[in-house]
């Protein structure tokens, strides 16, 4: 098990940890949560030995394995599957060293030690996790650097999960997800064999991934058993607690001043007065709980227009002569709160082009308001700050005329307070530039908001805070997120965009997760029915694996007849060579126990592959 004892930490003067502790169990899966910047990324830091503590001591199973997310994967020529396959670094070492082995024992060992980590369908695991992570099998066979930062941060994610550490440690993942890539991660952590620790805002993961809570809070760890809604259960409960014992520790400390007030100087009192003091002296005192400063999110509320604010007839939309989407008929009026729907290339950063007016249709009519404002809030443009200016400046730009009082009241309301407005935002926290971000969206007070991916780098107060927001935002709302509970409290309609086109999804979010999941599930063996062909995936793996087997088979045989003719030669048989000969026919004796192996490991390919094609 993870044991942390009495960790302290400070950065740059500041603490982080103060005789902070906990204990995971091994095999269980966390999630790690606090406020922003409270430290939760520097606990992974400690534990993986990247930071030395200042006091106490982080301790783990002896040779445990601890994994996580690489920075980035390089834009190598490297293909993902390769990538992906590299992380498994005994696998890599072994399939190396059975390359140029040559001593048979050796031999026989490597390839023993390849069939018990199930090295030969290795392939198939690995592209089965690229391809719940997004990549369809032919991007699979292409260059880390055909893929942008994000795609190869998926990559990297794919990688980790691959080698299978002991200690998955897990930073925000879901940051470069689509809402698909997220169910899948969700899914597959709840079957990962290993201990999983995962720093996450997201509550419907937390709900279902993990059966508890790790809290950096107030310079310390409290463990939870249960997941994030238990867990909330538990803290407002003890918080209840812990209010109600200051509240009666209060009154009993003033009843016991008062007397002492009243009768200190009356001679017939005084050693009951001193008692009450010394009482009052050695009572520790319990604290009310604090509660943070409230997180808000101030929205400019538009002036009512005529319905439909817009609406599209047959439009089609792509770039240059490719159609990307085609007969859109959709209207979108001022109340309506829409999710987007669909796999990352089906076309919903499209669609979100073509309603925010970045992008004109090749054909077919849209029509929309006059007067109609949009803001529009992606991931891209918290990345295209001034880093250099801060968030004071930025507004002024946009509203030179507007006085610096009228703009710090903005800020505040986004809760960017006085500190932060004169902070070039080069220093702010990816929360604070994502509000700076959502403040610009949405400052000429828009009857439509398209927001993609607006809660990344949020926490789950500011999430609670922005649900709040856009539930009283009196314009319409379009959403692209991953965070199911976000899409679950405020949308109201939901469009699916998939196979060139957009309708309207008639189920729930709910009936959405089960299709989505039930995808990667084989489907159930219908009475007399013919047997569902493989996927082309399988195929390739099987493929791979009897490839490989044969290439053993041919190596171990060439090492049999080698063996062989040594053996068949009569000089090895003069006197006092023995003990010579009893090792060359040992060695022999574990080739052909390795020949053995290996031949039954090809044939069970051949007959997988056999029936796969048939």
């Amino acid at each position: 098990m993870l044991r942390i004892n009495d960790i302290t930490y400070a950065v740059e003067g500041r603490p982080l940890f103060e005789n902070a502790s906990a204990t995971i169990p091994t095999g269980h899966k966390v999630g790690l949560i606090g406020r922003n910047g409270a430290g939760k990324t520097t606990l992974f830091r400690l534990i993986r030995g990247e930071l030395h503590l200042e006091g106490g001591s982080i301790s783990l199973p002896a040779r445990a394995r601890i994994g996580g997310v690489a920075q980035e994967v390089p834009g190598n020529e490297v293909s993902l599957l390769d990538t992906v396959l590299a992380a498994d670094t005994e696998r890599a070492a072994l399939l190396a060293e059975a390359e140029t082995a040559t001593d048979p024992a050796r031999i026989a060992e490597v390839q023993t030690r390849l069939a018990d980590i199930d090295a030969w369908s290795a392939e198939g695991r690995a592209s089965s996790i690229l391809r719940g992570l997004g990549f369809e099998a032919e991007e699979q066979l292409m260059p880390c650097s055909a893929f942008s930062g994000g795609w190869r941060m998926r990559v990297a994610l794919a990688a980790v999960l691959f080698s299978q550490p002991d200690y998955l440690l897990l930073d925000e993942p879901t940051n470069y997800l689509d809402l698909e890539g997220a169910l899948w991660l969700e899914n597959y952590l709840m079957r990962y064999p290993h201990t999983v620790i995962i720093i996450s805002h997201d509550r419907e993961l937390l709900n279902r991934a993990v059966g508890g809570i790790l809290h950096l809070e107030n310079r310390g760890l409290t463990y939870y058993t249960g997941n994030y809604d238990q867990f909330a259960r538990q803290r407002a409960a003890n918080r209840a607690v812990q209010a109600a014992a200051a509240k009666k520790q209060d009154a009993r400390r003033a009843h016991l001043q008062a007397f002492v007030d009243r009768f200190k100087a009356k001679a017939s009192k005084a050693k009951q007065a001193q008692s009450r003091v010394k009482m009052l002296e050695k009572m520790e005192t319990i604290r009310a709980p604090e509660d943070a400063a409230r997180t808000v999110f101030s929205f400019p509320e538009p002036e009512e227009l005529s319905p439909p604010i817009i609406a599209t007839e047959g439009v089609q939309v792509g770039y240059g002569d490719t159609v990307v989407l085609r007969n859109l008929n959709l209207r979108i009026d001022q109340d309506d709160r829409i999710a987007l729907l669909g796999k990352n290339g089906q076309g919903k950063s499209t669609l979100t082009k073509l309603l925010s007016d970045r992008l004109a249709p090749m054909a077919g009519k849209m029509t929309s308001s006059n007067k109609l404002r949009i803001g529009f809030f992606a991931q891209h443009q918290v990345d295209e700050l001034r880093i250099d200016e801060t968030p004071l400046q930025h507004l002024l730009r946009e509203r030179p005329a507007e006085g610096q009082a009228k703009l710090r009241a903005r800020l505040a309301g986004f809760g960017l307070g006085a500190d932060q407005a004169d902070t070039a935002v080069g220093r702010l926290s990816g929360g604070q530039k994502a509000r700076l971000s959502l403040l610009l969206a949405t400052l000429p007070a828009p009857h439509l908001l398209i927001l993609d991916e607006p809660t990344n780098h949020l926490d789950i107060e500011s999430r609670e805070a922005l649900v709040e927001a856009l539930t009283a935002y009196s314009g319409a709302v379009i959403l692209v997120s991953h965070d199911m509970h976000l899409l679950s409290l405020v949308a109201d309609r939901l469009w699916l965009v998939s196979d060139g086109t957009v309708k309207p999804y008639e189920g729930d979010l709910a009936s959405y997760r089960t299709l989505l999941l039930s995808r990667d599930k084989p489907a159930p063996k219908a009475r007399d029915s013919k047997p569902k062909r493989p996927s082309r995936d399988a195929i390739l793996a099987l493929r791979s694996e009897t490839r490989k087997g044969e290439e053993r088979v041919q190596k171990l045989n060439q090492m049999r007849d080698k063996l062989a003719s040594k053996l068949a030669d009569p000089a090895l048989y003069e006197d006092g060579k023995q003990g010579e000969v009893e090792v060359w026919q040992r060695k022999y004796a574990e080739v052909m126990e390795a020949l053995d192996r290996a031949e039954a490991l090809w044939m069970n390919a051949l007959e997988k592959l056999e029936k796969a094609e048939a």
